[in-house]
């Protein structure tokens, strides 16, 4: 299968904030309900119909104008998405696929550069 079918569409949009506490009022305040709390790794993911906010504190672009750490595409196979996305010759910025202990089973994901600097991750959560 060619890379461009082991996605989806938009998972989640990565937001870094400098207060998570401001950060999930101003998207309450939007319509935006609180799914997920990581306090682990500082992070809560908010949404709001089919939109998903990943924001998490500590990272120095936090509060700057334009700073959306990456978009994250959905995948049901990251392994196998990333392989292809190997062999396609993307610019991969990890060297394997990385791991997370988000929702239940946790989170399977690897990041590729776009042009600009322009991160795209692709995510899958294990079922």
């Amino acid at each position: 299968m060619a890379f461009a079918d082991y996605y989806s569409g938009l998972q989640h949009v990565g937001i870094p904030s400098s207060s998570l506490e401001q950060s999930e009022a101003f998207w309450t305040k939007l319509g935006f309900k609180k799914t997920g709390d990581f306090p682990a790794g500082n992070v809560i993911f908010m949404q709001r119909e089919n939109l998903v906010i990943e924001t998490w504190s500590g990272d120095e672009v936090a509060g700057k104008p334009g700073a959306i750490n990456h978009i994250s595409m959905d995948t049901t196979d990251a392994d196998a998405a990333f392989y292809a996305a190997k062999a396609e010759g993307f610019t991969l910025i990890d060297s394997e696929v990385q791991h997370l202990p988000f929702w239940d089973k946790g989170i399977k994901f690897f990041n590729l550069q776009g042009p600009d600097g322009v991160i795209v991750e692709f995510c899958e959560i294990v079922k």
